[in-house]
Formats: C-alpha cells, structure tokens, sequence
C-alpha cells in the first residue's frame, strides 16, 4: 500500500535509515499489505507483533510505524493495543531492539 506518494519499498528504506541512525537493531518487520488500519481484525502480521510483545520476544521497545494510520484507525483497537505495549514490565527497562510495521 501507498501511503502520500511512498511505496512500501521506500517506507522500509526510510525507516531502516532512522534505525541506522538511531542505532536501533530491528527485531521485526510486520506488513499487512493491503489490509486496511480501520480494525486490528485479520491482520495476521499486526497481531502476531502484539502476540510477540506480550511475550517478550526479541525484548522490543518500540515498535515505529510510518504513518499513525498504519498502526490503527479506530481509536478503541489503539488504546487497547498501546495498554498492552505499555503493560510488560521488560519494556520499561530492554535496549534498542525494534519492530516496524508496514
């Protein structure tokens, strides 16, 4: 999906360099290509990032997205989701690792 004029291709090369920069390692990269950020609902990439972070795996900070409405558009899925990111006690206290979603 095409987000102002950038093609999934160049948001992954944006985002990589802010990560170069920033020394950020990527844990992950989650494309949901064509699924739209009005629900969380069968967004399998999406979900599977939330069923990681809830776990611990790969001890991710943050997760960076390139648009807000990549992440969700309907404000109840986002609220319940940025509960769920901020619940895990390791990311309070892990390194730099990252996970981008498309």
């Amino acid at each position: 999906m095409q987000i102002d004029g950038y093609s999934l291709d160049a948001q992954k090369t944006k985002m990589k360099a802010f990560c170069d920069y920033n020394e950020y390692e990527i844990a992950g990269e989650h494309e949901d290509a064509g699924k739209s950020g009005k629900s969380i609902e069968g967004r399998v990439s999406f979900n599977q990032m939330m069923e990681d972070i809830k776990s611990g795996k790969d001890e991710v900070s943050y997760v960076l997205v390139f648009k807000l409405s990549r992440f969700g558009r309907n404000a109840a899925d986002v609220l319940a989701t940025l509960q769920v990111m901020q619940d895990p006690p390791e990311l309070l206290r892990k390194g730099r690792f990252v996970d981008i979603l498309l």
